[in-house]
């Protein structure tokens, strides 16, 4: 796949819940390693066209492409198994689950004894320790529970796993709600690494400044409407921020 040819397009993509009218032809693309921010107020329709990219809702309306082939999910473990992973607001972490079994949740691996298939705890443990150290998270033991980790190393372990699982799209959906500022850094300094990896982001929130430091373009939406795309050397926080205030194409 030539490199200057985008990972993934979504054109004219339409959704509506009844009355509501979430999304009206909305067209994005995600270009090859690069950072995209998907900007907006509440409501806007954010959410609503990543779980449509994600396979949580089929669109009414439109088409995607990823690497150019058209494409149709009607769940999310389809999107998955094309490099789609989403790291959602509310983490799709188990507080009361170790962090080895939050790592694998879903994919757990297994070896047979006999005709029994039975979690493969050693390689779950191991692999996880691995991963874990390598992204500058220090625990004694992968068997601790999540709920002892701050969310700036909730937020790097779902990218981790992500990225163990062969990201080739990433998705953030508000990725630095409630953390610290330094938690903050270090989960840009995540992106920016599996970036660097080859892996394409889409970087969602109604914050630019969360953003801004990462981004290589922006995408604004409002009430289900494009209102703007822009190259990052084109615009300011200031005026990303004006443009979502005024809601207006």
């Amino acid at each position: 796949m030539q490199q200057d040819l985008p990972l993934v397009r979504m054109v004219n993509i339409n959704k509506r819940f009844g009355a509501v009218e979430a999304l009206n032809n909305v067209s994005i693309e995600v270009r090859q390693k690069e950072v995209l921010g998907l900007l907006g107020d509440n409501g806007a329709g954010k959410s609503t066209l990543i779980k449509i990219l994600a396979g949580v809702f089929p669109p009414d309306g439109g088409e995607i492409y990823f690497n150019e082939e058209p494409l149709k999910f009607s769940c999310p473990k389809e999107a998955r198994a094309r490099g789609i992973e989403t790291v959602h607001q509310e983490l799709s972490l188990v507080d009361m689950m170790t962090i080895s079994r939050n790592f694998f949740l879903g994919r757990e691996p297994t070896k047979g004894i006999g005709s029994i298939a039975l979690l493969d705890k050693k390689k779950m443990d191991k692999e996880c320790r691995r991963v874990i150290a390598e992204i500058g998270i220090r625990v004694r033991s992968p068997n601790e529970y999540v709920s002892i980790l701050s969310g700036g190393e909730r937020q790097a372990i779902s990218i981790g796993r992500a990225m163990y699982f062969g990201a080739k799209l990433l998705i953030l959906d508000e990725p630095m709600n409630a953390l610290s500022v330094k938690e903050t850094r270090i989960v840009i300094g995540h992106i920016e690494k599996a970036r660097k990896l080859g892996t394409s982001i889409i970087f969602i929130t109604h914050n630019v400044y969360h953003v801004y430091p990462v981004a290589d373009r922006f995408v604004i939406l409002d009430k289900g409407l494009k209102i703007g795309e822009f190259d990052k050397k084109e615009v300011e926080t200031k005026d990303i921020i004006e443009m979502i205030a005024r809601g207006k194409v």
